[in-house]
């Protein structure tokens, strides 16, 4: 079940918190715990494509930074990470630019939806951080101005961070949420009235509709994200992707601002720095050990996977890892 992620694992294994654990256990009980929690949540039908997604599926995996990975449930089922591709997008941003983009996006919690038009003429187009809509647009815009093209860009770093070339944009999620793009197109558009868009909108919310279509599973979400619980650098090779002073902050705004107007209860409940998003989607870490990626598509009000919100809090609990 494992697959390509299990080749990793070497026998140069390091001692760690990890290794007591007993993280298959802990993972199949949860799948098994989640199940009636799987109808009550509701997909995110405004995007249509995503719309005809049963949301009767639970994903979990593991990464350890040792190089032993875990999975429960629909963990190899590829699907739409949606708005967890922006804190890739951040990353990558941050990596070419640094502190300079800080001068167009905020690092605050927003207290809104994460498409929300309201805040941004209170503070003359400048969204509150990365992680909500407007916010993602003013970084795509700027990798906009780093590459030809953003898009396949943050697709070709995503495949690196995963070390899995095969992922891909799904082409069919892309095309949907473009022609229901209208609100993206007017946080665009007003954004760009204040001068904080550079490039022509129309290209800005293609290449960004294209971004959050990059389908990955639990495994590999969980492996691209752990170069982040390991304080910058890809576990398995060393290569820095940020340096530690970066990584923590990246950490730190995951945990404020990470899954929506709800992060002060998911890092209540959890505890963990983390990214959601609407394809049912949640990446977590605990820094300095691992990455664990859910994926249930049924949703709660806040727009977070109702059964992977649930599953992180039973695996923080039961394995009383958390940042706290």
């Amino acid at each position: 079940m494992i697959g390509y992620a299990q080749q990793f694992a070497t026998s140069t294994q390091k001692a760690s918190p990890n290794m007591a654990i007993d993280y298959q256990q802990i993972l199949d009980t949860i799948c098994e715990e989640v199940q009636d929690l799987l109808p009550k949540g509701r997909v995110a039908s405004y995007i249509p494509q995503l719309s005809q997604v049963s949301p009767l599926q639970f994903g979990i995996a593991v990464y350890c930074l040792d190089g032993r990975t875990y999975a429960a449930g629909d963990a190899t089922t590829r699907f739409s990470v949606q708005s967890i591709t922006k804190l890739f997008a951040l990353a990558l941003a941050f990596s070419r630019e640094g502190d300079a983009i800080w001068k167009r996006v905020g690092r605050e919690p927003s207290g809104n939806p994460f498409n929300s038009l309201i805040q941004l003429e209170y503070e003359k187009g400048i969204p509150r951080n990365p992680f909500i809509n407007a916010g993602a647009l003013v970084i795509h815009d700027i990798l906009a101005q780093r590459f030809v093209q953003a898009d396949i860009a943050l697709l070709q770093f995503m495949r690196m961070l995963a070390s899995e070339p095969g992922l891909d944009f799904d082409r069919a999620v892309a095309a949907s949420e473009h022609q229901t793009a209208h609100r993206n197109y007017a946080i665009a558009h007003f954004m760009k009235s204040f001068g904080n868009l550079h490039n022509q909108v129309e290209d800005i919310v293609y290449g960004y509709c294209r971004q959050c279509s990059i389908a990955m599973n639990c495994i590999e979400l969980a492996r691209a994200a752990s170069f982040l619980s390991n304080h910058g650098s890809i576990p398995w090779d060393g290569t820095r992707i940020v340096d530690v002073s970066s990584s923590k902050r990246l950490n730190a705004l995951m945990l404020t601002c990470g899954t929506y107007d709800a992060a002060g209860d998911f890092a209540y409940r959890v505890g963990l720095p983390a990214k959601s998003g609407v394809g049912g989607g949640i990446v977590a870490l605990m820094p300095g050990e691992l990455a664990i990626a859910v994926w249930s598509p049924g949703l709660d009000p806040a727009g977070n996977s109702l059964a992977g919100v649930m599953a992180l809090e039973k695996f923080t609990t039961m394995t009383t890892r958390s940042i706290f």
